[in-house]
């Protein structure tokens, strides 16, 4: 009868223990629960104080800040071209902040005659800043149209004071004002100016090309205008046609006709 007693006060007090370490197991996970949900509300405080201080601090309220468009502007970025280029010329770099209004007059003065541009300023705002601030500079002041394309294209190319087709300012900038057309035949029709580029995107610099005749090109080059006067000069340097280094005509050379742009002058913006 005793051993009976003994074998139920023996089970007895390992039930009593069980529930007992059940307890205290639970009571320590809750404890840990506790601990992390703390730690991670204190955070969250921390982070929540520091955003109200700064904000606070900067004098800035819930309302996510944005930019204030600029008034008829635009913002540029002049991008270091490549370093180590010889025939880069650098004349520093313009106004990061320009209009984005109007339009300009570009006037040419080349050995060939006067070749004028109406500039669609508002649709290329920072080509034309460049450009307007180049030519401020003198850049283009006797500097040799080094590129004349009569088979394919028909393009009078200008702009490399280097006059090797690898020059230009120590800046490049993004494209602007791309043809919104399907067909190549009719991106660049005969009378556009555009700016060369290397035909990877924001690598447009000083080089411009005159298209003087069917051009089917990919709408990879900014349209910086339109030739107002002139395009009967550049259709006659294209009939004269292109020539190798050695003088054989090419359909992809230096002009047979020598020319030299003398100066070019932009006019202010006007509405």
């Amino acid at each position: 009868m005793s051993s009976t007693i003994q074998r139920q006060r023996a089970a007895a007090r390992a039930r009593l223990e069980r529930q007992m370490g059940e307890r205290l197991e639970e009571a320590r996970k809750r404890k840990q629960r506790n601990a992390v949900i703390g730690a991670a509300v204190a955070l969250l405080l921390v982070i929540g104080g520091t955003i109200w201080l700064m904000n606070v601090v900067g004098g800035k309220d819930e309302t996510p800040a944005t930019a204030a468009p600029l008034p008829d502007g635009q913002v540029c970025t002049w991008t270091p071209d490549a370093a180590g280029n010889p025939n880069l010329k650098d004349v520093g770099t313009p106004p990061t902040e320009v209009s984005a209004k109007g339009k300009q007059t570009m006037t040419i003065t080349t050995s060939a005659g006067v070749v004028e541009i109406a500039v669609n300023t508002a649709k290329a705002p920072c080509t034309a800043a460049s450009f307007t601030y180049l030519a401020g500079k003198n850049f283009f002041d006797n500097t040799k149209c080094h590129r004349l394309t009569t088979e394919g294209i028909k393009v009078l190319q200008c702009g490399d004071p280097s006059g090797t087709g690898m020059g230009g300012p120590s800046y490049k900038f993004a494209e602007e004002n791309l043809p919104n057309v399907t067909d190549q035949a009719t991106a660049y029709p005969a009378g556009t100016v555009a700016i060369a580029n290397t035909g990877q995107p924001g690598s447009s610099g000083s080089q411009f090309f005159l298209v003087y005749g069917t051009s089917p090109l990919e709408s990879k080059y900014t349209v910086l205008g339109t030739i107002t006067k002139g395009l009967d000069i550049v259709e006659k340097i294209g009939k004269d046609g292109a020539v190798d280094k050695d003088g054989k005509a090419i359909g992809d050379g230096a002009p047979k006709t020598p020319v030299t742009i003398t100066s070019v002058k932009m006019t202010p913006a006007e509405s």
